[in-house]
């Protein structure tokens, strides 16, 4: 393998893992990289359309964790930006972020990833839509985890309206219209709230309890609130966050919701401030899981029925690598993941994955990280444990003990004790940004101006 500053690397995707790890790689001293995107510009799924495509936000989507807990580690978001950046905000933080970074220098835009194989010798084949074909030294796998919709099955036939939450785009389209939503997520709270706005009627489905936070409490954000108890035991951080919860919000069977469960620290928690006001304005109205379709009845498992016009289903997403032969892995249908904090195959030394991971927090910081390691590897200054596969098998293990047996938790993480796992891995002689000079780059002719 080669482990100096001239081994070519290949990053699939300018989305907010893409360009941390291209960034990473430059502040290593890494310039020999290229960026495929098949989209137009930088953002990923935060480069909003109101049309169908790559990205799964909406109209009013703004983030649900705090601006402080998802910024990069050494790039701050900018001080005017409120505690929930809008979706508007985040592309162009993320535009910045690259530009800053020399990053757009290095992006091939409206260039998708056809197949990447490997070859001997730890190198990869990339095969681009176009047919041509390139070789690199090493693979960083950053197309995200949020682009390929999971749809539900149930009995029978639902004969209206049946789509993802990855197709909605705003409540427009549903004025006057009976809706269900299905889900407990973020996204189905979010979708259910929008609906409601213009909605003749609008329900939200839930197969289980789940904890909802406001998005404010006690004056602060829920993960900026959070952050100054993780310092505790973590059978006590868990129970202080449970009171608080419980102080806060109540108990969720006065909202017509199910309790949880289970702990408040063993599944993703929903951060929704309106889902809880709207319920109990009457603007939205909870439902048990479905038990089947039968036109344009939908029946629930509690014996209730009801006609719909519209179902939308918050199901959530595959985790697909389309690019990859599914012999290296596969975990569409929620496989356990066997990968080394989430990033690193202990066959496959020269291919690492950024951003799969689903923390009870954001990811952004996470990939950041995550790329730091991979990057410090390429050049040398970082060697993967020897005890690699045991580690994975001990985290899967606590991931399995810790968090609710459901697809969606396969990547699931706790942020605070996964982001010090992760930095305890950065070497302590990691270069920090413009320590290493870069040679100077003339920009590729085809790359567009930033969205």
């Amino acid at each position: 393998m080669n482990h100096d500053l001239s081994a070519r690397v290949c990053i699939i995707g300018a989305g907010p893992s893409g360009i941390t790890a291209a960034k990473n790689c430059l502040q290593v001293g890494l310039t020999n990289i290229v960026v495929y995107e098949k989209q137009e510009a930088v953002g990923g799924n935060w480069l909003f359309s109101p049309r169908l495509s790559h990205s799964s936000v909406y109209e009013t989507t703004h983030i649900i964790s705090s601006k402080r807990l998802s910024q990069y580690i050494d790039y701050p978001m900018p001080a005017d930006y409120p505690d929930y950046p809008s979706h508007k905000q985040l592309l162009k933080y993320f535009q910045d972020y690259a530009r800053d970074h020399g990053v757009l220098d290095y992006i091939r835009f409206n260039t998708g990833v056809a197949r990447a194989e490997k070859l001997p010798g730890e190198r990869w084949a990339v095969t681009l839509d176009d047919g041509s074909r390139e070789e690199f030294d090493y693979l960083m796998v950053c197309n995200g985890h949020h682009w390929d919709p999971r749809m539900p099955e149930y009995p029978g036939e639902f004969s209206g309206e049946f789509l993802h939450s990855h197709q909605f785009k705003s409540g427009a389209p549903f004025r006057d219209k009976r809706v269900l939503v299905i889900g407990g997520g973020n996204s189905a709270c979010d979708i259910a709230v929008e609906t409601s706005r213009v909605s003749a009627f609008t329900a939200i489905s839930m197969r289980r309890g789940y904890y909802i936070t406001p998005k404010i409490i006690f004056g602060q954000p829920p993960d900026v609130l959070a952050s100054r108890f993780k310092w505790m035991p973590h059978w006590l951080y868990a129970r202080i966050l449970r009171l608080t919860l419980r102080l806060y919000v109540g108990k969720y069977s006065t909202y017509g919701l199910q309790e949880p469960d289970y702990g408040v620290l063993q599944g993703h928690v929903t951060n929704n401030s309106e889902l809880l006001y709207f319920l109990r304005h009457g603007r939205i109205h909870p439902r048990r899981d479905i038990a089947r379709f039968e036109g344009h009845t939908v029946h629930f498992v509690d014996g209730t029925r009801e006609d719909y016009d519209v179902v939308i289903a918050a199901t959530g997403f595959r985790i697909s690598f389309p690019f990859l032969d599914k012999s290296f892995f596969d975990y569409s249908e929620g496989q356990q993941v066997n990968l080394f904090n989430l990033m690193m195959h202990p066959d496959h030394p020269s291919l690492f994955v950024i951003g799969l991971v689903q923390p009870l927090g954001c990811i952004w910081p996470l990939s950041d990280v995550q790329a730091k390691i991979a990057a410090n590897a390429i050049v040398g200054r970082y060697t993967p444990p020897a005890d690699m596969r045991a580690r994975i098998e001990a985290d899967t293990a606590a991931r399995q003990r810790q968090f609710i047996q459901a697809k969606r938790h396969n990547v699931e993480v706790e942020f605070f004790p996964f982001f010090d796992k992760l930095m305890r891995e950065v070497p302590a002689d990691a270069p920090a940004w413009g320590e290493v000079p870069l040679p100077p780059r003339q920009p590729q002719s085809q790359q567009p101006e930033p969205a």
